[in-house]
């Protein structure tokens, strides 16, 4: 029986993004689910009841919270697949504190995205400074390549028009 993997997440979400990494490093494939943070899932809710909020990694039905939590199930469920930390221990001390730094540094983005109300502010982000590669557009969920304007491919979109 093959594996069954989903992954309950929102695209901008630097801890979802973690583990989208550590997956695509193992080479698994999974099922991506998009979640809406405003409008949570029952499926979310069913699967992280404590806490409500992704990513949450559901293999063969049975969920795994919290991305640093997910990233070590991955590695350890996993093992016969290029591993994530190096075997030497001083070697893995290191990108634990790397991973560690760079989760206190980003926080704050994680916590702007999860706050973004404004679709015409986050549009405007999308349009003029773009940081993703792939952009999904919020009303028609369409992935735009980077460089490409929102607006040139969602006339119909209000919130993405140079109005």
């Amino acid at each position: 029986m093959a594996d069954e993997i989903i992954l309950l997440d929102f695209w901008p979400s630097m801890f979802g993004m973690r583990v989208r990494l550590a997956l695509a490093e193992k080479g698994l494939k999974y099922e991506y689910r998009e979640e809406d943070l405003w409008k949570k899932s029952p499926l979310l809710l069913e699967m992280n009841p404590v806490h409500k909020k992704i990513p949450v990694l559901i293999h063969n039905g049975k969920p795994i919270c919290e991305s640093l939590i997910i990233v070590q199930y991955i590695d350890e469920v996993w093992c016969d697949k290029s591993p994530l930390l190096p075997s030497d221990p001083y070697q893995r001390a290191q990108a634990r504190f790397w991973a560690d730094y760079i989760d206190k540094k980003m926080q704050f983005l994680e916590g702007f995205f999860n706050r973004l109300h404004n679709l015409p502010i986050l549009s405007f982000l999308a349009n003029n400074i773009k940081v993703f590669p792939f952009l999904p557009c919020f009303c028609c969920r369409d992935h735009h390549r980077k460089g490409d304007r929102m607006d040139s491919f969602c006339k119909q979109h209000d919130m993405h028009s140079d109005k």
